[in-house]
């Protein structure tokens, strides 16, 4: 085989299917690993919603699709599009990368036979289950659909976690591999290098950054840092987010004496400066056994383990997975009052050692940098590949050619 035709036999070539929003892409998985999977020689065209066109987002150029804002009509035309762009240009890729809300649209992709990409689709999320609301049990009913769709018809699945692996019941001679969330630990390191630890006297300033949802249980967090003070410790607790827990927020932190603080959302491109001026990063506090969590990549937690912050966390799988052994997590075993003042406690204990502490986390979040995560989908899509390789792909062809 001639140098080219290796060189191209050993390029990937992706188009992956993302319908998000530009906006959303800005705190998303897409846009780094996208990034990071160039830098390793992986050839990805990236489809996602927007105006329509060639477009770059933080440097990363986007295939932009519109989508009308009705939301049925729009993800219908969205995709009808998508598929206007793709089968003219079948042969000119290797594998066609996608998400649930995508499945119904590309696995009829299958018909075109040998002559295609492989169809592998990718879950990074679940459906929240909420007894009672019909809307979010009809989402349920449909995504339990398309996982089994999915496990009939696509070439291959990813998953973000092996636990989700499990949930979502890939079969395992489906599973093409894993690739978890992962940061960005040059734009979190300045966080680190800003900081100024507390001295003698000054409290010490926790800080949530996400979506205000009852299943965050940041409520009772709140109303523990209100008995913390009580005690004689000093916290001060900020919140930056918005959600449709947010009244109940506010009235906590009218009645706390400024040691609750329910401040407006911020761009994700802020979040280091927000993280620079606190010291602890306290993570969503799901249930210990509530298994969506469980199956879940703690993107924040990475944020604030690269921002050199210790964690205040549940102790809920997702959780624990990524800190093992480490010493900078201050683990609630349950989302009480009283166990969250107990671990309150234990932060204030250990205020003397919060930037050992943070060093600690910084060292340890570079197993969960977009590099990395970036890697191991690249190494997943060729270990897909080498099983299921076959001469109507790009490089498929190519090995075709040099026998």
């Amino acid at each position: 085989m001639s140098i080219d035709k290796q060189a191209a036999a050993e390029r990937l070539r992706v188009a992956w299917v993302s319908p998000v929003t530009a906006e959303k892409l800005d705190s998303a998985t897409w846009i780094d690993t996208t990034r990071e999977l160039r830098r390793q020689g992986v050839d990805v065209t990236l489809i996602t919603v927007g105006p329509a066109g060639k477009h770059a987002y933080h440097g990363v150029e986007v295939l932009n699709i519109p989508r009308p804002s009705v939301y049925l009509l729009g993800q219908v035309l969205f995709h009808l599009n998508v598929l206007r762009y793709l089968l003219p240009r079948l042969r000119d890729y290797d594998v066609i990368l996608f998400h649930q809300l995508s499945a119904i649209w590309l696995l009829p992709l299958r018909l075109f036979g040998r002559r295609r990409p492989r169809l592998v689709m990718d879950t990074r999320d679940m459906v929240d289950t909420t007894p009672g609301n019909f809307k979010v049990q009809m989402r349920t009913v449909w995504f339990d659909v398309i996982i089994r769709l999915a496990a009939r018809f696509a070439d291959g699945q990813t998953a973000i976690t092996p636990r989700m692996v499990d949930l979502v019941r890939i079969p395992d001679e489906q599973l093409w591999g894993i690739w978890p969330s992962g940061v960005d630990t040059e734009r979190f390191a300045a966080a680190a290098r800003g900081r100024h630890w507390p001295y003698e006297g000054e409290p010490i300033r926790l800080v949530y950054v996400g979506v205000f949802l009852a299943k965050r249980n940041l409520l009772p967090l709140a109303r523990a840092i209100s008995l913390a003070a009580a005690e004689g410790m000093s916290f001060v607790f900020s919140v930056y987010g918005d959600g449709p827990f947010r009244s109940e927020l506010e009235a906590v932190a009218a009645e706390s004496r400024g040691t609750v603080r329910i401040e407006k959302p911020v761009s994700h491109d802020k979040v280091p400066h927000i993280l620079a001026q606190a010291h602890v990063g306290v993570t969503s506090l799901p249930e210990v056994d509530d298994i969506k969590y469980e199956a879940s990549s703690p993107i924040k937690l990475f944020e604030y383990m690269a921002a050199g912050m210790p964690v205040l966390a549940t102790s809920n799988k997702c959780h624990t997975d990524v800190v093992g052994d480490g010493r900078y997590a201050f683990w609630a075993d349950d989302v009480s009052e009283e166990t969250l003042l107990a671990t309150l406690r234990l932060v204030w204990a250990e205020r003397d050692r919060l930037a050992q502490l943070g060093r600690e986390a910084q060292s340890d979040v570079l197993a969960w940098t977009y590099a990395a995560n970036a890697a191991k989908l690249k190494a997943a899509l060729v270990y897909g590949l080498s099983r299921h390789s076959f001469a109507g792909s790009p490089a498929g062809r190519v090995r075709a050619e040099s026998r």
